[in-house]
């Protein structure tokens, strides 16, 4: 059976968030991930992490103004500082929190800036950043983002991101598979899977439309999991949807797919 970890900047997001961490250990969840750690300390965060025996499985790197509409620096030009030392930073965080993989999300495209010239930032920035990830034992993650919920993100599609990965040449670099944006971007879900599993190091998930969890949408789901057994997929799978009720609620399909196994 897959193992899932709660998504805590989605689920249980009625509580404050050092409070989740609770809230998905007594939902039955042993692994958790969050898009950013920075708000709070790493001791902070590590705290809760071990008062409710939770593994942390990923989170991102710094990923500059959020509120101002940052969507990850790694292919702007004129930011290449700020992005080396956001490297640092998600580095001395993942140090303190265990976690071993992190997730660079590659940015929207900057205004003014020319094609090639961003491409080339991305590809000198990831290479940095693996370089880096690599003396620390880490592994980055790069992941496509569909252009209909962030309009601009660079990197949008399977093909693209393995490119980039051929291209950076490091051999801790893998791919983040977001179920729910490859299904709005070009389908071919359990193809995909199956023949990029070697390059595959994490999978999240949520159903369209509407990004609510599994068996809300078109996504047959009961299949998916199925089919990641047989082709051997190991890791994590991050629940990174929104409930279309309340967290607890919506969990009757991971209870329902528990009982079948």
């Amino acid at each position: 059976m897959p193992r899932f970890a709660a998504n805590l900047t989605l689920l249980f997001n009625e509580l404050p968030f050092l409070d989740r961490f609770e809230a998905a250990a007594q939902a039955g969840f042993k692994a958790v991930e969050f898009l950013f750690p920075y708000a709070f300390s790493a001791q902070e965060i590590r705290a809760r992490l071990d008062a409710h025996q939770l593994q942390l499985v990923l989170h991102n790197l710094p990923a500059g103004d959020w509120d101002a509409g940052d969507r990850g620096l790694a292919c702007h030009p004129g930011r290449l500082q700020e992005f080396r030392a956001s490297v640092a930073k998600a580095i001395q965080y993942a140090e303190v929190l265990g976690v071993k993989q992190l997730n660079c999300l590659a940015g929207s495209a900057p205004e003014g800036v020319l094609t090639d010239a961003m491409h080339h930032t991305l590809v000198e920035n990831l290479c940095f950043a693996a370089a880096e990830f690599k003396r620390a034992g880490l592994r980055l993650l790069i992941e496509p983002i569909n252009h209909f919920d962030m309009p601009g993100f660079v990197l949008n599609r399977t093909e693209q991101a393995l490119a980039l990965m051929d291209e950076v040449g490091a051999d801790n670099v893998f791919l983040q598979y977001d179920v729910y944006h490859a299904q709005r971007m070009e389908g071919e879900l359990a193809a995909t899977l199956e023949k990029q599993l070697a390059r595959i190091a994490h999978i999240q998930i949520a159903d369209n439309p509407g990004r609510h969890e599994p068996g809300t949408g078109e996504i047959h789901y009961d299949f998916l999991f199925r089919h990641l057994d047989r082709i051997g997929y190991s890791g994590w799978i991050g629940c990174e949807y929104k409930p279309l009720t309340t967290t607890v609620a919506g969990l009757a399909w991971r209870d329902r797919l528990s009982r079948t196994n």
